[in-house]
């Protein structure tokens, strides 16, 4: 009986046509009706291995997001900073030769998974991935790699691993901020530029003495422009904030714009709440969003034109390296 249900089942097949050709576009044929995707230039999840040697032939440079997986309030995506990392990381790369290379979701995000779908790692576990995928990358011919922290919770971790390709690779590693800082200090001769963070500004200008930060306006108008079908500001609320007592003085200065306050503050705000610290975000914040403001003011003309600063040093800082070290034997 088995037997000629499978000799039915086969002749079924081949009498209806639908054996598929590799490659071929049948008018009609079916396909996932859930795929939105087009293919993107440089980007190494859409590439054929033809196409990344011959990327290779005119760059070495590899551009690594460093995400994570995380709530983002009641309006954004767990991934959030995700999107952010690669989406931006694809403009760039339109513009320069670099090639794309998304290697892991998650990052290393302990306080937030008081939130329901939040996902974090050990640090060790996520810079022995990026460490070992770059040795492959190596072994290819890629000798430059740029790291794209787009979570702030990463940054020890992606300076670890671009040290450890520093000091242990014959490759060389650079960690995307610093290059964008260095270049818009350059552009101001060597005066210092403003910071690229979320909301902008010179540093020690207080714009607004509203606290904004994690999955508040300047993160929301990001994604509004980046990935805006996943971004519902009709779910945003101001968020009912609070901090430990033995933190509050320092919570003032920093919404006032003291900088060594600031920098304490940020060294016991937002972590585990395995520490006892008392400062997860579940701790702080009603919502997850770490903002006083409402993130439903967030616009994409904002996210847009904050994106495209970061774009253009960006890609003006990949293109000096390219001038200051090209390809060729002795690199």
């Amino acid at each position: 009986m088995m037997r000629r249900c499978w000799w039915l089942a086969a002749a079924a097949v081949l009498w209806c046509g639908a054996v598929a050709v590799p490659g071929a576009q049948e008018p009609g044929a079916p396909t996932n009706p859930l795929w939105r995707e087009a293919k993107i230039r440089n980007y190494l999840p859409h590439m054929t291995w033809p196409e990344v040697a011959d990327l290779l032939t005119r760059s070495d440079i590899v551009l690594i997001p460093v995400a994570s997986i995380e709530q983002h309030g009641l309006h954004a995506p767990m991934g959030n900073d995700f999107f952010l990392g690669v989406e931006t990381a694809k403009l760039i790369a339109q513009r320069t030769d670099v090639l794309v290379a998304p290697l892991l979701m998650v990052g290393q995000s302990p306080y937030h998974t008081g939130f329901p779908g939040s996902v974090t790692l050990s640090g060790e576990t996520i810079q022995r991935v990026y460490f070992e995928a770059v040795r492959s990358f190596i072994q290819q011919g890629f000798r430059r790699f740029i790291f794209y922290n787009s979570h702030t919770g990463n940054t020890a971790i992606t300076s670890f691993v671009v040290d450890r390709i520093n000091q242990e690779t014959g490759a060389v590693a650079v960690e995307l901020g610093e290059g964008v800082s260095a270049m818009r200090q350059a552009a101001a001769g060597g005066r210092g530029g403003p910071g690229g963070g979320a909301t902008g500004g010179a540093p020690g200008v207080v714009q607004d003495r509203l606290f904004d930060r994690h999955g508040g306006v300047g993160e929301t108008a990001r994604g509004l422009y980046l990935f805006p079908t996943l971004v519902d500001t009709s779910k945003a609320e101001v968020a009912t904030l609070s901090v430990p007592p033995r933190l509050e003085h320092l919570f003032a200065l920093t919404k006032a714009g003291d900088p060594v306050a600031t920098l304490i503050f940020l060294k016991e705000a937002l972590k585990d709440a395995a520490t006892g610290k008392g400062t997860s975000a579940a701790e702080l914040s009603s919502t997850g969003s770490w903002s006083e403001r409402n993130p439903a003011d967030a616009t994409a003309e904002q996210g847009r034109r904050q994106t495209e600063s970061f774009v253009e040093a960006a890609v003006a800082f990949i293109d000096r390296w390219k001038t200051l070290q090209p390809m060729g034997p002795g690199r």
